[in-house]
């Protein structure tokens, strides 16, 4: 993946321009937000413009960067356009879900690219069950679908929390259009990387259960 992918660098020029913007101007932030009294009350355009949000740099960074190592694998097995569809369908249902679990939190806030780039990273996982990942703090090689649940398991530990404007739940939510967006794109992954799918999809069981227990 040497070549950054046309569509892939769009999203990220995207999310670094607005995501600066909304650092140095607070009204424009805060009208493009996820706001839960907002929504409701008809602004449904923040349900996609929150996804080129954040908190700060470190959370633009941290998105972008998992986007520009993962998104290249996703590109190069769907195509582009089919990327881009999995890439907006990851965030929205993300924040979709976020609607559904938080929707008696009128002051509830949120923003990021969590959800979309999460899709991204279930579906490079599913796509490469092979892959190996490694954390600046414990510089081991795992295998990806390894990582894909200890990051689930900070979503779920995340969105009891609720400490912060992150929107951990939607990291929920693109992670489950993820998987099914590339099981509907290429369904000879349900065979080839079954296991890896199997390890997976019980990771959103779990984060489903406690999802339903707490909404």
């Amino acid at each position: 993946m040497t070549t950054l992918p046309s569509v892939v660098t769009a999203i990220i020029v995207s999310n670094v321009l607005l995501s600066v913007l909304g650092f140095k101007n607070q009204p424009f932030f805060n009208k493009y937000q996820f706001q839960m009294a907002k929504i409701k009350a008809g602004e449904q355009i923040r349900m996609w413009s929150s996804g080129f949000l954040h908190v700060d740099f470190n959370h633009l960074f941290v998105n972008m960067l998992s986007l520009y190592f993962f998104a290249g694998y996703v590109v190069y097995s769907l195509g582009e356009m089919k990327f881009l569809a999995l890439y907006l369908t990851s965030l929205y249902l993300g924040n979709y879900l976020s609607f559904r679990y938080h929707n008696k939190q009128d002051n509830y806030t949120a923003v990021g690219a969590s959800g979309a780039v999460s899709g991204v990273v279930y579906s490079a996982v599913l796509l490469y069950p092979d892959m190996k990942m490694m954390m600046l703090f414990f510089p081991i090689p795992l295998p990806g679908y390894v990582m894909a649940a200890l990051y689930m398991a900070y979503t779920i530990y995340g969105m009891g929390k609720q400490r912060d404007n992150i929107g951990h739940t939607a990291h929920f939510g693109g992670a489950i259009a993820g998987l099914l967006a590339t099981i509907a794109f290429v369904p000879g992954v349900i065979i080839e990387s079954g296991f890896t799918l199997t390890i997976l999809a019980a990771t959103l069981i779990i984060a489903a259960v406690i999802f339903r227990r707490k909404s």
